[in-house]
Formats: C-alpha cells, structure tokens, sequence
C-alpha cells in the first residue's frame, strides 16, 4: 500500500485534472500527520479550511464534504502518514469567476522533525495574507536556501516594525522562565500552535502574547519553532543572539501536545 494519493473531491485525481493545477498559486491548504488513521485538533483544520475559503472565495465547502475527502484519501494509504488538504477554485487564477471550491488531497510518508537545537537567520519579510496557509510562497524556501548558504538551518521573519513574527514553516513560541510567550505580530496561527495554546491553558501553565524583538531575546530563557512535524524544537540563536535550550521548557510543550486526543476524520 503505497504512501502517495491523490484524490480530487473524494476520487482518485487523473492526470487531465491535475494537469491546470501544476505551479497554480491561488489555493490555501492544511497538513496534518496522521497516525493510526487519526490526528489531531481535526476541529482546528476544518475552522482554518472554512475560514481561508470564505476569505479566498466567499464561500466555504461543507465540513462533512471534507471529511468525506480525508476518509477516502486515508483509506487508500497505511495509516502512518503525512496529510495536505488543498482548497482551490476550479476557475483558476487571474481571473473573477466564481465557482465551487473543490478539494484536493495529497497523502506521503509520515515527517520526520529535525533534531535541534536549530540556528534561524532573522530576515525582513511580511506575508501576503498572513493569517491564510496559501500555497505558491516562494519567499519562504527562498529564505530557507538563503539561511543554510549563511550557516544558519532556517530563518525567521521580522516585520517592518522590528517585530519577530513566524519562521519558514513554523510558528515560533518562547520562555521567560515562567511562561510560555507568543510573538504579537501577523502571522499563521498554526494548527500545532492552536492545539499547544488551548493544552497549556488546560495544565495551567502561564502564557502570554508580547510583541519581541531581536533586542528583546537577551531576557528570555528560551525558544522553540513548531508546526505539524513537533509541538517544540529548540532554537539555541535567532540572528546574532545566542538562546538557552530550556529542555524543561520544550518537554512542557510536547506533554501539552500529547494530551490532544488523536482524532478520526
């Protein structure tokens, strides 16, 4: 049973309907690692697919229809996996025709995080839509590949105000020693960063939103990147600042994690 499908609105997609989808860029997604046939914060990838499509296309597919897609996509593939719904307009780009979403799912072999503790370059960048997962971001590998040819494994975005606000693919979260601190800037929020955030509030550990900048990391005890692959890899330098690891803090973020419930689609 092969890791890689494709199927277009819950059949297996062919070669002529994948064909106008190649390098298209108005489209928003979710991923999500599915283990055992399940993932989690389920409840979370259905808000962000709803609310991108109604802010993309002024309408939004059923959530029943797209877990209708998921479920056939998952039983056609083993049940370790890595997940990406896609959201698109059959009417293509460049264009004000209106049509139906459809949705595309795309299943590969389960994601394996790096290791860390993880070096970022800090780099001026803003995104076009920051609150919507939309596909056709060239700046982020682009900053990537950048980052690695500098020495660093990735980057991390400071708005125009001097604000630290996401990575490449991840959120980023810190530690002040007490508490967990997310950046105040615009941003992705991220299914995993959903799932820790309402966890956290669960065990009682303190959080809070503040805007950081690179002067601003001197006086914190430690920061993570996550997304669907981990809830925490430590960041041990942003730029030119050097960070604690915090393993306490980043074994807090896992445990919290691991107390979402694995759900089937």
């Amino acid at each position: 049973m092969s890791s890689f499908v494709v199927h277009r609105d819950g059949h297996e997609a062919s070669a002529e309907e994948l064909a106008p989808l190649a390098f298209a860029g108005y489209a928003h997604f979710t991923a999500m690692q599915v283990r055992e046939g399940r993932v989690r914060g389920l409840d979370l990838h259905l808000e962000r697919l709803r609310v991108a499509s109604m802010e993309l296309y002024g309408r939004a597919l059923p959530d029943d229809r797209v877990l209708a897609g998921l479920r056939t996509a998952l039983r056609a593939g083993p049940a370790d996996l890595s997940l990406t719904a896609t959201v698109y307009s059959p009417a293509g780009e460049f264009t004000r025709a209106e049509a139906e979403p459809s949705l595309l799912v795309r299943t590969g072999p389960p994601a394996t995080a790096p290791r860390g503790p993880l070096a970022l370059t800090a780099v001026g960048y803003e995104r076009v839509l920051p609150a919507v997962k939309h596909v056709g971001e060239v700046a982020k590998t682009y900053f990537l590949r950048q980052a690695v040819e500098r020495g660093f494994d990735d980057a991390a975005f400071v708005d125009r105000r001097g604000r630290l606000s996401e990575a490449s693919i991840w959120n980023l979260a810190f530690w002040d020693g007490a508490a967990v601190v997310w950046p105040d800037a615009e941003k992705l929020g991220g299914i995993t960063m959903g799932i820790v955030r309402r966890r956290l509030e669960r065990l009682g550990v303190p959080q809070r939103v503040q805007e950081i900048t690179l002067d601003d990391l001197p006086a914190l005890a430690g920061a993570v990147v996550m997304n669907s692959w981990s809830p925490g890899i430590a960041v041990h330098r942003i730029g030119p600042v050097p960070l604690p690891e915090a393993p306490d803090f980043v074994e807090t973020l896992h445990r919290a994690y691991r107390s979402e419930p694995l759900t089937a689609p």
